[in-house]
């Protein structure tokens, strides 16, 4: 069993990033070869599911890389796959043949591999490398269309500031090598870690989940990532990276709590992000604009659930909104190829003209506006009596946001199903490709109603064996669904008219409250200024500095030339003079006189001993 769960996250890494290598030749075998590797994926997924395998293998000299299967995890893997595989078969049909095909569908299967190896990590050197390899291949992919300046810059905005919220995981993990009591870095052992340097891994466990999953003040990023294709958007939104920060916080809830902070952090950022990017979502007339805004903000309640221990709730509502989602994005790219144009006015009738795509988007956007008997719904209800027993605000704020997800879910029907202004003929069906993903997904919407019995939800408590299930009372049910279908019906009999504001909050919240220019304002700007400063530093001081030193170096060689190597030269000539004449004396017995030197030395001596002599 452990041999499959390596094949799960080997097959689409390894496939994918063959089709992105292979280039332009392997075009026309990409989609069907992506398409049939995300179908085995999926098979795979449902085996270890069931099967919940766990392996391990040598890494580092006391590292190890670790995946493992359990019920969180077990239901990750069934949704990633599942999600990937109607993302890339509605791929084949808005991805022509005249585009880059074999690096889109490879980037797309590294994209999910990498998803795939998140969920199933069990230590953080494993986290971090697949946490990486997602953040550089969705960089690649929302600037697909890399030759258009706007889409490059989007990418790059996007990547920048995940990947510098992505630097609270490297801190998380030298925090717990540095502790010594992290033992092989695997994430269930980090709650073992005490003092200061458990504070550490809280932070920057956290930090990393907002930047990856558009938290504020991080959720300007998503709306630059809509630059990107529409099955990019799709698989990007619902199933993979903008989860995955959700997810971390559901697998390292105990973490949260053990700390004491941790928990009420996270819980009122994801109730605060669920109502205020949920009303950005409502100031908005762009339909993918609308999408990503509700994104951050539905992912708000899956991070309050994190953070207030309701993790089945958090589950169920990742795992419903993964489908919701992606159904919503996919039937919105259909429109965009089809009709040109993804502005709410513009796109009035568009449900009438494409029926499968239009009442495939009403299924999507009632499961968002948390309609019953969907699953979001329930979900809803689920973490929110979590969020009730932690404390009546947070309740109350996430039932506010629920109010917010009505509105902004009901405008989009609205939109879409009045008549048109416009008498041209745009009824030409969809193509199959298209069309299939649509109702699948669709279909999956409502099969996922089911987690709304209660026996249901307590079958899945009992495999994420997440604790004890905080059970909704009759009234929170019969609260959040009422409100859901009066707000909806209100804003679709009332229409926008019900929305208007005030030009300037109107421009403020379209424009995501302009966390971009605060970020640049408060961030970019002051980082680059330095930068700036440290350039002029290199430039005027150390470039000139190595340059003085460079030109002194030279001249002390020039006079060392001159001065110092005439003594040595003179000296080396003295010493090899001496050796010369030193050589000559040697040489002088060598002549065959040595009885001359003997008859003057006896004749000195008889002169010294006479003088002694008289001398006495």
């Amino acid at each position: 069993m452990s041999a499959l769960l390596w094949a799960l996250v080997a097959l689409p890494l390894t496939v994918g990033t063959l089709l992105a290598l292979a280039g332009r030749p392997a075009d026309q075998y990409a989609p069907s070869v992506a398409t049939g590797t995300a179908v085995a994926a999926l098979g795979l997924a449902v085996a270890v599911a069931f099967g919940q395998p766990r392996t391990e293998a040598p890494l580092l000299e006391g590292l190890s890389a670790g995946l493992a299967v359990d019920g969180l995890s077990g239901l990750m893997v069934v949704t990633v796959t599942a999600v990937t595989a109607a993302v890339l078969l509605f791929s084949v049909a808005d991805i022509g043949p005249g585009e880059a095909r074999a690096r889109f569908f490879g980037l797309m299967l590294v994209f999910s591999g990498a998803m795939l190896t998140t969920v199933t990590a069990t230590t953080l050197p494993v986290l971090l490398m697949a946490w990486e390899v997602m953040g550089a291949t969705s960089w690649a992919l929302i600037g697909y269309w890399w030759r258009d300046p706007e889409r490059g810059d989007a990418a790059n905005t996007a990547f920048l500031t995940t990947r510098a919220a992505d630097l609270g995981l490297y801190l998380a993990a030298g925090a717990a090598l540095a502790s010594g009591q992290a033992g092989s870095l695997a994430l269930d052992e980090l709650t073992a870690t005490t003092g200061a340097r458990s504070g550490l891994i809280t932070a920057g466990v956290i930090a990393a989940a907002f930047g990856k999953s558009a938290q504020l003040p991080f959720s300007f990023w998503l709306s630059r990532a809509m630059q990107g294709p529409s099955p990019v958007s799709a698989l990007l939104h619902s199933a993979t990276m903008v989860v995955a920060g959700a997810y971390l916080l559901l697998r390292l809830e105990p973490l949260l709590s053990e700390s004491g902070w941790g928990g009420p952090v996270v819980a009122w950022t994801g109730a605060v992000t669920a109502v205020v990017l949920g009303l950005v979502a409502v100031a908005q007339t762009d339909l993918k604009q609308l999408l990503a805004a509700s994104t951050c903000a539905q992912i708000g309640f899956m991070v309050l659930a994190a953070g207030t221990g309701a993790v089945t709730g958090g589950t169920l509502q990742l795992i419903a909104h993964a489908a919701a989602k992606s159904l919503a994005f996919l039937v919105a790219g259909a429109w965009l190829t089809t009709l040109g144009t993804k502005t709410l006015p513009a796109l009035r009738g568009a449900a009438r003209w494409h029926r499968t795509a239009g009442i495939t988007f009403s299924v999507a956007a009632l499961a968002l506006a948390g309609v019953p008997p969907l699953a979001l719904w329930a979900a809803k209800d689920v973490l929110l009596a979590g969020a009730l027993d932690d404390t009546a605000a947070l309740y109350v704020i996430g039932l506010a946001a629920a109010v917010v997800s009505a509105v902004y879910s009901a405008k989009a029907l609205w939109f879409v199903w009045q008549p048109a202004s416009t008498t041209d003929d745009r009824t030409e069906p969809l193509p199959y490709a298209t069309r299939l993903p649509l109702m699948t997904l669709a279909a999956a919407c409502a099969a996922l109603t089911v987690t709304s019995f209660p026996p249901v939800r307590d079958a899945i408590e009992r495999v994420l064996d997440g604790g004890t299930l905080a059970s909704p009372h009759l009234w929170e049910f019969a609260l959040s669904g009422a409100l859901a279908v009066a707000v909806s019906a209100l804003v679709w009999l009332r229409g926008p008219q019900l929305l208007t504001l005030p030009s300037r909050i109107t421009a403020w919240a379209s424009d995501w409250l302009r966390l971009e220019n605060a970020a640049r304002t408060f961030i970019v700007h002051p980082v680059q200024r330095l930068a700036d400063a440290l350039a002029a530093f290199d430039d005027r001081v150390l470039d000139r500095a190595v340059e003085g030193t460079a030109r002194g170096s030279v001249r002390l060689a020039q006079w060392t030339n001159a001065q110092v190597e005439r003594f040595v030269d003179g000296t080396v000539g003295g010493v090899a003079g001496g050796a010369r004449a030193l050589g000559r004396w040697a040489r002088r017995p060598q002549t065959g006189q040595l009885h001359q030197y003997l008859a003057q030395a006896v004749a000195a001596f008889t002169v010294l001993a006479v003088v002694l002599v008289l001398v006495r």
